[in-house]
């Protein structure tokens, strides 16, 4: 039986052990839930909109803000519904098309879930 080690995160240690309850590292003495770390570390990568709420691909999300468009004469008023977003790399994590604008890109802190 493979079982991956678990390294403990405060020492890098890979003799950490399950105790029933809790993981433990035996070299530091530090103590962790590992579904939490793992919970934690999931979320890292994650794009979490303006209330904090994790974005997937195909979301509909709000715009909670009047944005200004370079380019264009009016801004995207706030209360403006974007369907099937599209999450990439990048300062304007969001890939979307909105009505009146066309393509562009938007940052997910200027965006709630709907």
């Amino acid at each position: 039986m493979s079982e991956e080690a678990i390294h403990c995160p405060q020492c890098n240690s890979p003799f950490a052990y399950h105790d029933g309850a809790m993981m433990n590292c035996p070299e530091c003495g530090h103590s962790w839930d590992a579904e939490e770390q793992a919970a934690a570390e999931a979320a890292e990568g994650a794009v979490l909109d303006a209330n904090g709420n994790v974005l997937q691909d195909g979301d509909d999300v709000v715009v909670i803000k009047d944005l200004p468009v370079k380019g264009a004469p009016k801004p995207v008023k706030a209360g403006t519904k974007v369907k099937k977003i599209r999450l990439v790399d990048g300062d304007h994590n969001i890939a979307c098309k909105i009505d009146g604008f066309g393509a562009m890109g938007l940052k997910s802190e200027f965006v709630r879930k709907a």
